[in-house]
């Protein structure tokens, strides 16, 4: 069972709103936890959205926190500037940065949470010493890049991994899933140990204020049970 059983954090990603009204698309969100903010530069993943300037208006506009996901090369250099920018978390590649915990520590002395991020090739192992230098980690439900894609069960062990280690250590840390994450889906992940879920789909594909909720308390009831 995870660190949290009485709240699990539901982080509708933007990935899937309509980038013409994202006010509006951000509004519908307000019950949400924080908002996860792709950032991809067509070289780190094959995927192209938005930099400094558009985060820099959805930080000024959103009702909730801003949960930046930095698919982006050269994670070392570009980083910090997000968390300057005012967001709450920042989350870099594990496969994009020289020293992660140098930039961990960077990104907490500015005011921002520091999570790592692990692609469904990345082993854990190398980084479960180092879980008290992150306040996140994100492990990839699906490959980084395109959202709509299909969630990979078999993460769940690396989900465990992480679980586990972060209880070894006995720290507050957040474990992330994204990618694939719906009502059918969210509870795999709780009862591995997740307990921040990034979903798309799921959420603009209808009422978001409603799915979001929905996504919540399938989560809380497979945790509850684990």
């Amino acid at each position: 069972m995870n660190s949290d059983t009485t709240h699990q954090r539901i982080h509708p990603s933007i990935l899937s709103a309509d980038f013409v009204n994202l006010q509006s698309e951000l509004e519908r969100i307000a019950n949400a936890d924080s908002v996860h903010v792709d950032v991809m530069d067509n070289h780190f993943v094959p995927n192209l959205t938005f930099g400094p300037p558009v985060v820099e208006r959805i930080q000024a506009v959103s009702p909730v926190p801003l949960d930046m996901h930095l698919m982006i090369s050269n994670a070392d250099k570009w980083a910090p500037g997000y968390a300057e920018m005012g967001a709450a978390s920042v989350t870099f590649h594990a496969e994009a940065t020289d020293n992660p915990v140098a930039l961990a520590r960077r990104i907490r002395e500015i005011g921002a949470r520091a999570g790592i991020a692990l692609k469904p090739g990345t082993d854990a192992a190398p980084y479960l010493e180092l879980l008290p230098e992150f306040d996140m980690v994100l492990v990839m439900t699906v490959e980084p890049g395109f959202g709509g894609q299909k969630f990979m069960a078999d993460m769940m062990p690396k989900v465990k991994q992480v679980a586990q280690a972060r209880k070894r250590h006995g720290i507050d840390m957040w474990l992330q899933v994204d990618g694939g994450i719906s009502v059918d889906t969210i509870g795999i992940a709780a009862e591995a140990g997740a307990d921040t879920f990034v979903a798309g789909s799921a959420v603009y594909k209808g009422d978001p204020s409603a799915r979001i909720a929905e996504l919540r308390a399938a989560a809380l009831a497979h945790t509850c049970a684990a």
